[in-house]
């Protein structure tokens, strides 16, 4: 181990990051509730009462800001604000109000998400993001929410990983006992044409927020959560394994920020340019987890003869197919380099139940981060993925990402070794010694 101190610099930001649906408790009225109900979600769990953060989200936000950690990233419920077409809950956007209020009280820097995977039922049932009605819907709604929320905060994201989102709902599954799933997302479908109109009224939809956000908040930093897996090719000297790779990390890698930051928004075969994307975001959200091996596969077509596999030494979370790579993020933030645009970790974490990769985890993910800052990366901030333990979609409860573990059944805290380690690098805004030790031991 090091005794070298790794700073970092002045006014970075240290937080970490939620999602409405995972942690309010009583999301009833949007397409992923439908979705639990319909027995869709491991153990035919739903989200219930989630962590209760509609009751008493400051709890655990007073908890984010003793442990040294100056911002947090969460979002909002469109189902909540708008549960009818037109129809605006005032209670529900002054509950929003006095959550971003508790943050900025307790010395954390909101960053607000406009999307997290749920959209309001009355707009699912239309056909949701299939349907480019949606575009002007997420425009008003943006524009909402810029005026009710927008003197708490400068830091907007519109949607959290498009791409992932649309393949997951549209396209197929991440994979469960072995086997591909049709899809683990709402609305359940496997259409590739259909998939790729959904990242069209995605992007586009975001454009349309992007303006909105502008035309009312003079100062706003704009940017999107990209889910960005380090894709490489099982053998590097195999010209089939490489031909495997090229497609998955085109799309699943590249896609989503070729979109948002050159207006090219992917398709099966090349890419579609749509203008009005231009200029459209401030900064770029990195969202890193694993490194994902491929290798050709005959038996394949459905992926495009591409096989997702493992290599032997590979440490994994608890979901199982997971690979733990903190490398693979220093390489992806070089490469997002070449944007030109500043860079917030937006989520990095791990499915860890019982702690024992997380305090490493945390320690070589952020020593990455570190050195691509020295290398002139123009990284301003790091989301932990999560704060607490939460409702983790498809599934469920399962898999425990949180600093704090929480008993959905009795909503009983209790902070995570991980967790105090990641408090002292926090209030120390540096990898020292005395912080990391525990993590590497």
């Amino acid at each position: 181990m090091t005794e070298e101190i790794l700073h970092f610099p002045t006014g970075f930001r240290w937080g970490s990051a939620t999602a409405a649906h995972q942690v309010e408790g009583g999301n009833t009225n949007n397409d992923w509730h439908a979705w639990e109900k319909s027995g869709n979600v491991y153990a035919s769990q739903c989200a219930g009462d989630a962590c209760d953060w509609w009751n008493n989200a400051e709890a655990d936000l007073k908890a984010a800001a003793a442990m040294g950690q100056n911002a947090h990233r969460m979002s909002v419920e469109w189902s909540r604000i708008e549960p009818r077409e037109g129809v605006w809950d005032d209670e529900a956007i002054d509950r929003y109000r006095a959550i971003l209020q508790c943050m900025i009280d307790h010395g954390l820097e909101p960053m607000i998400t406009l999307h997290h995977f749920t959209t309001p039922l009355w707009l699912a049932d239309r056909g949701g993001w299939e349907n480019p009605a949606i575009i002007p819907l997420f425009e008003r709604f943006a524009e909402k929410m810029a005026r009710a929320l927008g003197e708490y905060c400068d830091l907007w994201i519109t949607l959290n990983e498009p791409v992932i989102y649309a393949v997951l709902g549209w396209l197929g599954g991440a994979p469960r006992n072995g086997k591909q799933p049709q899809s683990t997302f709402p609305p359940g479908k496997h259409d590739l044409l259909l998939t790729f109109r959904v990242l069209d009224n995605l992007f586009r939809g975001h454009a349309a927020a992007s303006r909105a956000l502008r035309r009312q908040l003079p100062r706003v930093q704009i940017g999107i959560g990209h889910n960005m897996p380090y894709i490489v090719p099982h053998n590097s000297k195999s010209l089939l394994d490489r031909i495997a790779t090229f497609q998955p990390q085109r799309v699943l890698t590249w896609g989503g920020l070729e979109a948002s930051e050159r207006g090219r928004i992917p398709r099966l075969i090349g890419s579609r340019y749509a203008k009005e994307l231009e200029n459209t975001t401030d900064f770029i959200g990195v969202q890193y987890y694993q490194r994902i091996t491929m290798a050709f596969d005959l038996a394949s077509p459905r992926t495009l003869f591409s096989q997702h596999t493992l290599m032997p030494d590979a440490q994994v979370s608890d979901l199982g197919h997971s690979e733990i790579h903190p490398e693979g993020l220093y390489h992806l933030l070089r490469q997002t380099a070449r944007y030109g645009k500043p860079i917030y970790i937006t989520e990095n974490g791990v499915a860890d139940a019982q702690d024992q990769h997380r305090p490493a985890f945390l320690v070589n993910h952020l020593r990455q981060v570190w050195m691509a800052i020295r290398d002139g990366v123009p990284v301003k901030g790091y989301y932990h993925w999560s704060l607490t333990d939460n409702f983790e979609w498809a599934e469920g409860w399962n898999l425990r990402f949180g600093l704090i573990a929480v008993d959905p059944l009795t909503q009983e805290r209790k902070m995570r070794p991980s967790g105090q380690i990641y408090g002292a690098i926090c209030s120390a805004n540096a990898l020292a010694p005395q912080a990391i030790g525990p993590a590497l031991a």
